[in-house]
């Protein structure tokens, strides 16, 4: 159903918003829940390497496809968000990108983003979350009751600008925006851009 639905959201808008997200990234990127890779012709020449993480098999192999068109080099492997492969610290960028709407555990999933990126490092963003206005985030609340069934797993009411504060991250920057590709998004429609950092040791204190 995803892979369906992305091209006609890319042309309404989702386009501009991943450029948006990936705008300035460098160094060594690692893309956690890379979906069918539609990040991938987005990152930018400064870029070193992307290491894309993408748990299910569909999925995995679209963006595997999707790898060899990028303009940087990009290695697709299978892997879970709360249990990622990888050393503290091993990365300059995390990019997580319409996926903590639907891990099982947001606060797994920003802990492990949070272990293996460096200190200073870049947490970059773009996820729907919950509204501000009360009445939508009712209608969120209602929707979440079968939403998650038939959206794998997808809840429209997280907090999930507030999960990346309590993961530990400092956010620099966001841009919250309405975005409805089609009328049964209405739920899902507040959306976030942004960045944020994971502070060197001696800011901790």
């Amino acid at each position: 159903m995803y892979s369906r639905f992305a091209p006609a959201a890319e042309k309404l808008g989702v386009s501009e918003h991943r450029a948006e997200l990936l705008r300035g990234v460098n160094g060594k990127v690692l893309e956690v829940g890379a979906g069918s890779g539609l990040n991938f012709a987005y990152y930018p020449p400064t870029v070193s390497e992307v290491v894309a993480i993408e748990p299910e098999p569909h999925l995995r192999a679209r963006a595997a496809q999707a790898a060899v068109r990028a303009p940087v080099k990009v290695t697709v492997m299978d892997g879970m968000d709360s249990e990622l492969p990888f050393n503290d610290a091993a990365f300059d960028v995390v990019v997580a990108s319409l996926m903590l709407c639907s891990v099982p555990d947001q606060r797994a999933s920003l802990a492990e983003m949070h272990r293996v990126l460096r200190a200073g490092g870049e947490l970059r963003f773009y996820e729907h979350v919950v509204a501000q206005q009360p009445g939508i985030v009712i209608i969120q609340k209602v929707a979440d009751i079968f939403w998650p069934h038939v959206g794998a797993g997808c809840h429209t009411s997280r907090d999930t600008l507030g999960a990346i504060e309590d993961a530990g991250f400092s956010v620099s920057s966001v841009r919250r925006f309405q975005f409805q590709p089609c009328l049964m998004c209405i739920p899902a429609s507040p959306h976030i851009i942004g960045m944020a950092t994971k502070d060197p040791p001696e800011l901790l204190h």
